[in-house]
């Protein structure tokens, strides 16, 4: 008969035990085989497709897992590329925005069912431009694509809320869609050379929507048009919003609009020719000839494209989402409203996954293709920015360069670094079975 053990001893026992079994609950990962991913990111640099990428991976807790930057020497002489590089972060400034206006939703400011034309009332008389046998244009075939130009003019048959703005279904549009006569006019209006707020939304009130508001969602300007709608509601700037409720009281540094003192930023490079290069003017065409110049004597604050970041500043944003709102000790949003953004929104019917509040949340296919896994949270900016959430691994992650129209080769990039970290999470799990 084995001798009782004192009872402090089995209480310590029972904890240690306790402990070891959340490790393994909450499937607290590493990164180990570091050379592979070393590998892998210095060959996207140096085959020449990209002119830097910086790769970052954290834990829940802000702890770094995984580290790396390679840098093309020729384009990028004597540059450093590291956690606190300033980069333009375009897109990903989106889910930023739409985390402040879900705030101003907790505090009862705003309502998600709130017409647009509330705090915009120079929207009451847009309307829709559709083909000109009337279909909606973001509908057309390939075979009907031609019927898009020249469009015809109808009115607006429903009322455009702030949530049409989080979800893209009110309408707005870049200078992209393929279809000549909407990309020419909104590159007429030239929307960053807006002075300030007031001056862009005279501006784009000029412009049709590309679809009525509600009806389906398209990838624009909306989250923009979202950020003027928290600056109309508050008598604030977008910037001294995202301050005053985001990155102050949860102490990030590394995330802000406007270019911070002494901080020149990266050039803009081009593979449009398949020859990685400095970017010819206007070649960067989003919004037509002009792009955001992140002067901070200039007022106007773009709510869907206009943030700075680092890599460290991104990713304490994003460990904010990752722990259900909460950043150093503070809470930002409530758990609901941090559920509401990555569930289902639109894209409900795609196969490889669905949108949550301008988030990727992806599907089986990317376990399938070995290239992450289901349930990622997955963004990205025009300029080669990426992130993603794992909340399953209490894990966040950055790939950052400053690039845009890569080699076909180069498009790979984001899935085939991810896919080898999560090779080793896969293995690595397997064993613990």
């Amino acid at each position: 008969m084995s001798p009782k053990l004192p009872i402090k001893l089995l209480l310590c026992l029972v904890i240690i035990t306790t402990y070891s079994c959340q490790l393994v609950k909450h499937n607290q990962v590493s990164i180990h085989n570091t050379a592979t991913l070393d590998s892998i990111i210095n060959t996207y640099v140096h085959k020449g497709y990209y002119p830097c990428i910086y790769a970052r991976i954290e834990n829940s807790k802000g702890k770094l897992l995984y580290e790396h930057s390679s840098v093309n020497t020729s384009l990028l002489p004597s540059k450093n590329i590291d956690g606190d590089t300033w980069f333009r972060i375009w897109s990903m400034s989106k889910i930023v925005t739409i985390s402040l206006v879900l705030d101003l939703v907790e505090k009862g400011v705003i309502h998600l069912d709130d017409p647009v034309t509330k705090f915009i009332p120079e929207f009451k008389n847009l309307q829709v431009a559709v083909s000109e046998n009337g279909k909606p244009i973001p509908s057309l075939t390939f075979d009907e694509i031609n019927s898009a130009c020249p469009y015809k003019l109808v009115a607006v048959d429903s009322v455009m809320t702030v949530l049409h703005l989080i979800n893209h279904q009110s309408g707005f549009y870049y200078a992209v869609t393929g279809k000549s006569c909407l990309d020419s006019l909104v590159a007429s209006k030239d929307l960053p050379t807006s002075k300030n707020s007031q001056e862009y939304i005279n501006r784009i009130s000029e412009l049709p929507l590309i679809l009525q508001p509600g009806s389906s969602d398209f990838y624009g300007t909306n989250t923009t048009i979202l950020g003027f709608v928290a600056e109309r509601a508050t008598a604030k700037e977008l910037k001294e919003l995202i301050e005053l409720n985001i990155t102050t009281p949860l102490n990030i540094k590394g995330l802000q609009y406007s270019l911070p003192p002494d901080v020149t930023l990266l050039p803009t490079f081009s593979g449009k020719d398949s020859l990685l290069r400095y970017a010819q003017p206007g070649e960067l065409n989003i919004y037509g000839q002009h792009l955001p110049d992140y002067d901070p004597s200039h007022k106007l604050y773009l709510g869907g494209e206009g943030m700075l970041a680092t890599a460290k500043g991104y990713s304490s944003f994003l460990r904010m989402l990752l722990n259900k709102g909460r950043l150093n000790g503070v809470r930002f949003l409530n758990k609901k409203t941090v559920e509401d953004i990555h569930s289902p929104h639109t894209q409900l019917n795609n196969p490889y996954g669905y949108n949550g509040y301008n988030l990727w949340i992806s599907g089986d296919s990317m376990r399938i293709n070995q290239s992450g896994d289901a349930g990622l949270w997955i963004g990205g900016g025009y300029e080669a920015t990426h992130f993603w959430v794992d909340p399953k691994r209490k894990i966040v992650g950055t790939i950052m360069s400053q690039m845009s129209f890569a080699k076909p080769e180069g498009y790979k990039r984001d899935d085939v670094i991810k896919g080898a970290i999560y090779q080793q999470f896969w293995a690595d799990e397997k064993k613990k079975k």
